[in-house]
């Protein structure tokens, strides 16, 4: 039989008073939850017959809230409230992520960078090394470039870890994209780091 003319009945359910869609199949829950993430986005428009906008500019509501969440976070942070700070770290970061499909994504990686970078400065701050080198590399994977602070966050983690060898080859990667990138002058800090790891490989 040809596939095409095969039919599979999917279990789904839809709820009468929200319209959220439902199912009984774990391995569909990722695509019906995405589903009804965008259904939710559409039924927030306020735009007029509810069609979407051009992908700029953005709400600003919800760049300002974003903001705010994240400036709490590093005022947390100063007073060495760590994990308030991860707090409104994580708050933003779900703000971000929830931003509607049709939104510049550029711009969400963007804020998603900057905020991975601020968590995991935060377990920095309380020793949680490989929490810290994760939220490192996640910064770094949404920003490769102009992202000192990424790099260097994860290669200082790695270190603290005793992880030298896949430290010194993640700070030299860093080390090529920054030097190509707008940032070439401050890469100082990323620079001090490698030769701290160089000298730690040599006496091992």
């Amino acid at each position: 039989m040809d596939a095409a003319e095969t039919f599979n009945q999917i279990p789904l359910s839809i709820d009468p008073a929200t319209k959220a869609i439902s199912t009984s199949d774990p391995s569909l829950q990722d695509e019906i939850d995405e589903l009804n993430r965008v259904h939710r986005a559409f039924v927030g428009l306020e735009t007029p017959n509810g069609i979407p906008p051009p992908p700029a500019p953005v709400n600003p509501k919800r760049s300002v809230q974003i903001t705010k969440l994240r400036e709490s976070g590093n005022g947390s942070y100063k007073k060495g409230a760590y994990p308030e700070a991860i707090k409104m770290y994580e708050l933003a970061m779900r703000m971000a992520s929830d931003r509607p499909p049709w939104e510049a994504s550029g711009l969400v990686r963007e804020e998603l960078s900057a905020l991975y970078n601020n968590r995991a400065q935060s377990f920095m701050a309380q020793q949680m090394w490989p929490e810290g080198a994760l939220d490192a590399e996640v910064a770094v994977e949404m920003k490769r470039v102009a992202n000192i602070k990424g790099w260097w966050r994860r290669g200082q983690c790695l270190k603290e870890m005793g992880r030298l060898e896949e430290a010194a080859d993640w700070v030299r990667q860093g080390l090529d994209f920054e030097r190509a990138g707008p940032e070439k002058q401050q890469v100082g800090e990323l620079e001090a780091l490698q030769r701290e790891l160089n000298k730690a490989l040599d006496k091992s």
